[in-house]
């Protein structure tokens, strides 16, 4: 078995609260899992309207695949435009 797991932190503009950015993290989180049936979840900066990190993960038996959808999600967050994508981490662990 293969687990792929992937954090991205994004940096948002133009939010003065933190009722704004919500917006903007369910919206993204959203559309990642209906487009990708992954699990997803906001990770870090729970309390910063500037800053939004999501960690996701997939499991899969080839690790091309899992390699390939992790790539796939990142994209899809980027082209979403919702926000700008400042870091990005993947990992991919055999178990």
């Amino acid at each position: 078995m293969v687990v792929g797991t992937g954090k991205i932190k994004f940096r948002i503009f133009d939010t003065g609260s933190l009722k704004g950015k919500r917006k903007i993290v369910k919206s993204i989180i959203q559309r990642i899992r209906n487009n990708f049936n992954i699990s997803i979840a906001e990770t870090d900066f729970n309390d910063s309207h500037d800053w939004l990190e999501i960690g996701f993960s997939i499991t899969g038996n080839d690790p091309q695949v899992v390699n390939s959808k992790l790539d796939k999600v990142i994209n899809f967050a980027d082209e979403l435009g919702l926000a700008v994508i400042v870091d990005t981490q993947i990992e991919i662990i055999h178990v």
